[in-house]
């Protein structure tokens, strides 16, 4: 998945408390918001379990997208020409706080 993609949806839920985030990545329809939900997941998780922060009080505190290595690949075209795709990566962090 491009990196545009997530940040487009790391732009709606940056600076919002947890479970605000939670709802809005619930409810939008783009496919990038099931992979930026899993890191928020396992953020929460860290911060719980090895900070001892509690998870009603968190926040986000930075969300940011990099881009990743591509995947270079080629697609058969007319007159035995190869047409090449990209399949383009990304690295998502995510980092929360306590109010």
């Amino acid at each position: 998945m491009s990196a545009s993609k997530v940040r487009r949806v790391l732009d709606q839920v940056r600076g919002r408390s947890y479970e605000e985030a939670l709802m809005i990545l619930e409810f939008m329809p783009y496919r990038s918001c099931d992979e930026v939900l899993k890191c928020l997941y396992s953020a929460s998780a860290n911060a719980k379990n090895n900070l001892d922060m509690d998870k009603s009080k968190l926040y986000i505190s930075h969300a940011s997208c990099d881009e990743g290595p591509t995947l270079k690949r080629f697609r058969p075209r007319a007159q035995g020409r190869g047409f090449p795709i990209r399949k383009r990566t990304c690295n998502i962090t995510i980092k929360v706080a306590e109010n």
